[in-house]
């Protein structure tokens, strides 16, 4: 082996520089030289890239988003995108290819890897969403991003005895919203995975009233619906003002945490020895804190679910 290539795909998330960092450094040492395509699998196709080299990654742990750029690029899923995709990277004489992203950017990497490009995948995704990986990078930084804000506005929540909805991402991953409303304080997580009743939440609201409650939070995760929905429903329903907080991209932005600058850089250096191994097809994971690779093929055979205790927490702790 003796050049690779890397991408971002999807989503932008922290800690992808930290792990495209870690590629860099590692393939240099390794003796390879390495290549990072701009925009993800549309910088592959267009042939998009730059040589790096270790001044390339030089201050960039402690960014946000990535270097490299991202782009959603649905035509890859087509097979003479592929096609060209492949031709660039015999072009570029490119013996392997680390991809960073979530489950669509995996897809891809798969979908190389069974045209016999050796390629290994670094899970990213705040929605922590994918399968054979207890964290995947930008989900910790998230959490943090949703929590100061949370607390911010239970401060105001609390001043004016209000109740606040606060809509959070996951359109089919209620993680985030699980874990910020049990670290948060909140009154009721509504997430796509678990069917909800929006009576109970608003008899809960107006008991927590009557004992003397100041405050009321509900934490939505937007695969599960529309806070401006709930907060009309619960008005109709109940007579219960509320608030509304859409987060929206503030959540994947910002300086990553300690720990996803940690995670990206195991992410990143392992994905590199394992290709120097010989490894291909798959993806690098967390698993009981240490870095495991697990097949693309269980990767996407299995959903990942988080433990019912966690909600048993968040509907215990919210009464």
């Amino acid at each position: 082996m003796k050049r690779i290539g890397i991408l971002t795909s999807g989503g932008d998330c922290p800690g992808m520089n930290a792990a495209i960092r870690a590629v860099v450094r590692e393939a240099l040492d390794k003796g390879l030289e390495i290549c990072g395509f701009k925009r993800g699998f549309a910088g592959l196709i267009d042939n998009d890239f730059l040589k790096m080299d270790i001044t390339s990654v030089g201050g960039i742990l402690q960014r946000g988003g990535t270097i490299l750029l991202t782009a959603r690029y649905q035509k890859f899923k087509q097979t003479e995108a592929q096609r060209i995709a492949l031709e660039n990277i015999e072009r570029n004489r490119l013996d392997a290819l680390v991809v960073i992203g979530g489950d669509g950017s995996l897809c891809g990497a798969y979908a190389l890897d069974k045209l016999g490009v050796s390629t290994i995948g670094i899970p990213a995704s705040i929605d922590n969403d994918i399968y054979g990986t207890d964290m995947a990078l930008g989900v910790d930084t998230a959490l943090n991003n949703i929590v100061e804000v949370v607390d911010k506005i239970k401060v105001t929540a609390t001043s004016h005895e209000r109740t606040f909805i606060i809509e959070v991402m996951g359109r089919g991953s209620g993680y985030l919203a699980l874990i910020s409303a049990i670290t948060t304080g909140a009154e009721a997580a509504i997430i796509p995975e678990v069917s909800y009743d929006l009576e109970k939440i608003a008899a809960r609201i107006k008991e927590g009233y009557r004992r003397g409650k100041t405050n009321n939070l509900i934490i939505v995760a937007e695969g599960a619906g529309t806070s401006f929905e709930i907060s009309r429903r619960l008005e109709k329903m109940a007579g219960i003002q509320s608030k509304i907080t859409v987060l929206g991209h503030l959540q994947r932005g910002g300086s990553p945490t300690c720990f996803d600058r940690l995670l990206g850089s195991r992410f990143g250096t392992s994905a590199v020895e394992a290709l120097v191994e010989g490894t291909s097809g798959k993806m690098v994971a967390l698993v009981n804190r240490e870095i495991k690779l697990m097949d693309y093929k269980e990767v996407f055979a299995k959903k990942k679910v988080f433990s019912k205790k966690l909600v048993q927490l968040a509907e215990l702790l919210g009464r």
